[in-house]
């Protein structure tokens, strides 16, 4: 199962992005941003007790000027109906209650999501009493906090993760190559999974993910246990349209932090995209196992170049992650789908590949020899030794004599080396620096 998500609702000015804005600054320190994503300040990861779960600010949603406050939180509680699974319900303990508040609880009440209420901007005791006119929202007992003064949250996350299901589907999955399907809506995700369902035979299980849409299905050849996490889209409504299928982006990077291997899967048809660009990238700063499978192949005309300039096509626009294999295929006739699984294995393989601490030394002192580090202002770089420290991905300590010495292109080559010598195909992998003063 992937981490709860929680949204938070309400009307503009309530303070959700203040909320938000608390919870992520790690004003309390239960939030961390994830890296390369919030800069859209869309979600953040957020742990409380012994939960992990994703909070989403549904407040950034671009809205057309003719649209009334009715309609706009009608669209905003949409997506936290389709993407949640429990929903903060923000109100605003110095207005008191409106009519759009009403609209969006009884929208929120027919949904059967779990809701907490929140009275906000309750800043002191003698204010306490503004938030008993919200009990006539019908959805339960109001919590009061101040977002802006960071007062009660605490007991608003207690309530938030009362709604949790405690289940044992981590220790389970543990024993499963977890493997995310990735990639714009109808480039084939769905079909490559039942594909690969259908042909094996071996299901164990599907479970409903995290989310409405989401599926997870185990599977399980010649001893190998495999668990497909597909991130298909949210289906579109008509009153949502753009602005859900800006949130369904999440589903794929909540996938991507569950998983041991990244499938970016491309349409033969059509061009890579920007979203391609971000969502794989952001595999590739967890250094995750990656691997690219281009489908609709047996759409495309071909002659002996074809699949060749299609990889030199993607690798300028994925030239940050040259270690990805290819796979052509088409989930459609079955073409080269049998060697999937087979590409996954050997990624994951890589991915939890260990090194003996004498022959990486080797490797890495005929490295030096060949190109020996550059002097950076006045001091040259001196590297004692190297040990890997722990796989998926791979990770690997560099004792050095100062840190400040490391230039970016110096590190590039030691990994290059690490890959060459090694084979980490499909992997990424760690490299870090620590000083060791000489003796």
């Amino acid at each position: 199962m992937g981490k709860p998500i929680v949204a938070i609702v309400g009307r503009p000015n309530v303070g959700k992005s203040t909320l938000f804005n608390k919870l992520a600054g790690k004003r309390i320190s239960i939030v961390e941003d994830t890296p390369g994503v919030t800069r859209d300040r869309v979600y953040a990861q957020a742990d409380w007790l012994k939960y992990n779960f994703t909070i989403i600010d549904t407040g950034g949603i671009e809205h057309e000027s003719s649209d009334v406050i009715v309609s706009q939180m009608r669209r905003q509680a949409q997506i936290a109906i389709e993407t949640a699974n429990v929903i903060i319900f923000m109100v605003d303990g110095r207005e008191g209650l409106t009519a759009a508040d009403k609209e969006v609880a009884q929208m929120l009440r027919k949904s059967g999501k779990s809701i907490v209420l929140v009275v906000n901007k309750i800043d002191s005791l003698k204010l306490e009493e503004n938030s008993y006119e919200f009990y006539n929202l019908g959805i339960g007992e109001p919590i009061t906090i101040s977002a802006s003064q960071g007062l009660a949250l605490g007991d608003m996350l207690d309530e938030v993760v009362k709604y949790f299901e405690d289940d044992d589907s981590d220790s389970k999955d543990d024993e499963y190559i977890k493997i995310a399907f990735i990639g714009k809506p109808n480039v084939g995700k769905s079909s490559l999974i039942n594909k690969l369902l259908g042909e094996e035979r071996v299901i164990v299980s599907d479970i409903p993910g995290t989310t409405r849409d989401a599926i997870d299905s185990y599977l399980e050849r010649d001893g190998d246990k495999f668990l497909l996490i597909d991130t298909a889209g949210i289906r579109r409504k008509s009153k949502v349209k753009a602005e859900i299928e800006k949130y369904s982006v999440i589903r794929s990077y909540t996938a991507i932090e569950r998983a041991d291997i990244c499938i970016l899967l491309l349409d033969s048809t059509e061009t890579i995209s920007d979203q391609d660009e971000k969502i794989i990238g952001y595999a590739h700063e967890m250094n995750k196992a990656i691997l690219i499978i281009v489908n609709k192949w047996d759409l495309v005309e071909k002659d002996t170049k074809t699949m060749n300039n299609f990889k030199t096509m993607i690798g300028k626009s994925l030239s940050f992650m040259p270690y990805a294999p290819y796979l052509f295929i088409s989930a459609k006739t079955g073409q080269r789908v049998n060697r999937v699984l087979d590409t996954v294995k050997k990624c994951y393989d890589n991915y939890n590949k260990r090194v003996k601490t004498g022959v990486l030394n080797d490797v890495i002192n005929k490295a030096i020899m060949m190109k020996e580090p550059p002097v950076i202002g006045l001091k040259r770089l001196k590297i004692y030794y190297v040990t890997q420290t722990g796989v998926q991905p791979p990770t690997f300590i560099f004792f050095v004599n100062d840190i400040s010495c490391v230039h970016f292109s110096y590190k590039r080559y030691l990994e290059n080396q690490l890959r060459d010598n090694f084979d980490f195909t499909g992997t990424g992998i760690k490299i870090e620096f620590r000083e060791k003063k000489d003796v």
